[in-house]
């Protein structure tokens, strides 16, 4: 199991050159739980999570990794406890999956020491974890898309942190993928405890798999909770600009999200109807209505 940190925002202010993105925020990460960041495009997620990474400084406030502000500290010291797996990774021309994976072991290396049994175990379970055992030989160049996420994600694995960080972990991936990916980072938290904060654009994926939302709009969090708390049609609203239903979800049972769209005010057939009212009756207390 992993050891137990903190990790917070305090008046947190991030801007690129004159444009600011993110104000004032102040929020507490939940240690060993799975907590996604949600919001339209724009919003700020991905900045917040750069800062969390400390990839970008803060023009105001602080992040406080254990009670200790995490810019000043040693970088290798961080990168023991905290992985970051960011948008869009570029990988070095022409390196193997194996070896890319394998950069995932450097911060736990002391200076010319030689890999040990542990850190060949480590990577070998990364890339038989993400499905991609029979890729290691071949250069991250020649893989697709998705082939190279999951690469990425098995190169985050082996850093064997207590805390991930991951900017859209899912991005390239068709569904079954997005499922595995999204299987495997709960399988990490539940046999682990690693925490595990992440930005996702699909919200029925946040809140099927997350215990913790974070939902942001222009740069502060205007929600924050359970997805059964977060995830009603008045934050929907608010957040996305968008009608739509919230019902349970009959796999998960947390709330999914039904666009309405313009041109599908209502359900189409009196059967729709019907089933949408079912999900409905079986609606918490307080959630939102269709």
């Amino acid at each position: 199991m992993t050891e137990s940190h903190s990790l917070s925002a305090e008046g947190l202010t991030l801007s690129y050159g004159d444009r600011t993105i993110v104000e004032r925020l102040d929020l507490d990460v939940p240690p060993g739980r799975i907590t996604a960041i949600v919001g339209a495009n724009g919003c700020g997620k991905s900045t917040l999570l750069r800062a969390l990474a400390r990839l970008l400084s803060p023009r105001e406030g602080q992040v406080v990794l254990d009670g200790k502000a995490l810019h000043g500290r040693p970088t290798k010291e961080i990168a023991r406890t905290l992985g970051l797996l960011p948008q869009s990774p570029v990988a070095p021309e022409g390196i193997a999956v194996a070896d890319l994976v394998g950069r995932g072991r450097h911060p736990h290396q002391k200076l010319l020491a030689r890999w040990s049994a542990h850190d060949y175990e480590v990577v070998a379970r990364a890339l038989a974890s993400t499905g991609i055992e029979d890729l290691a030989d071949r250069s991250v160049d020649e893989l697709s898309g998705g082939q190279r996420q999951r690469a990425w994600i098995a190169m985050a694995l082996a850093q064997e942190t207590d805390i991930l960080l991951l900017d859209e972990p899912t991005t390239f991936l068709d569904v079954a993928h997005q499922v595995e990916v999204l299987d495997l980072l709960t399988d990490l938290n539940r046999e682990r405890g690693t925490t595990i904060v992440m930005v996702l654009h699909d919200i029925n994926l946040a809140a099927r798999y997350a215990d913790h939302l974070f939902a942001l709009r222009a740069g502060r969090v205007i929600a924050s909770g359970a997805p059964d708390d977060v995830v009603t049609r008045e934050l929907i609203r608010d957040v996305f600009d968008l009608d739509a239903l919230v019902v349970p979800d009959p796999v998960s049972g947390s709330p999914i999200v039904l666009p309405r769209g313009r041109h599908h005010v209502s359900p189409s057939t009196p059967a729709d109807a019907a089933s949408l009212a079912a999900a409905a009756s079986h609606l918490p207390t307080g959630a939102s209505d269709v």
